[in-house]
């Protein structure tokens, strides 16, 4: 399981792309989807720490997939809905919403109810949080998962976004062959389609970022015709 995701569950593809442009400038990762039955599965194989959650979907709406929801998760959430839907946010905010937001989105106002949010969300279960579950630890190379930060031999290395989601997905399936597939799947979120050359490129520049007078492979192991593996 990777770290932690926002989820965006709209049925309109321009909403859903257009939040997540929004996420990746501010450095969250997030998963799409366009119906709430996806989002409930997505929300048993990943940690989600926040659900951006449209109200008028065909199939189960937001407020009955927020209720559903609530039965066994406590991450905020968040509706979106159209102005002219405002009693429909009215009656969902007692069925388990934490706040909402109107469409057509104000980035600005929208990263603040998000950021808000999780900051909350977190501070209430930081007293559960155990400091030393965030750090990962392989031969000289540490990671702290809530920070998103990386050191190799004691010396930090500056990773993007991608980078760095590669490397923590590798690090936490060690010893598991990953193929190109299964590492654009996980970290882009996006259906495989001719993507190798996306993958061995930030393979190739994160063992270079990575290497050291001690290890000068960069901890990636390639295993030819089957994927890597750390």
């Amino acid at each position: 399981m990777l770290n932690e995701y926002i989820l965006i569950v709209d049925d309109d593809r321009d909403i859903r792309n257009m939040l997540g442009i929004y996420l990746e400038n501010e450095g969250y990762k997030f998963i799409k989807c366009d119906n709430a039955d996806t989002a409930m599965d997505i929300l048993k194989k990943y940690k989600i720490t926040l659900i951006l959650l449209d109200i008028m979907m065909p199939g189960i709406d937001g407020i009955e997939a927020c209720i559903k929801i609530r039965q066994s998760n406590k991450m905020p959430i968040i509706f979106m809905s159209a102005k002219a839907e405002d009693m429909d946010i009215i009656q969902g905010l007692p069925a388990g919403g934490d706040d909402y937001g109107t469409k057509p989105f104000n980035p600005i106002q929208m990263m603040s109810r998000i950021k808000a949010q999780i900051r909350r969300y977190k501070q209430y279960n930081e007293s559960n949080f155990d400091i030393s579950k965030s750090m990962i630890h392989y031969e000289d190379l540490e990671i702290n998962i809530k920070s998103r930060q990386v050191w190799v031999n004691g010396k930090e290395v500056r990773l993007t976004s991608k980078e760095y989601e590669i490397l923590e997905l590798l690090v936490q399936n060690k010893g598991t062959i990953l193929s190109v597939q299964q590492i654009y799947e996980n970290v882009w979120r996006e259906e495989f389609y001719c993507s190798e050359n996306t993958v061995m490129m930030h393979i190739a520049n994160l063992r270079n970022k990575l290497r050291n007078e001690v290890n000068t492979e960069g901890y990636i192991k390639t295993v030819w015709g089957r994927g890597y593996k750390i």
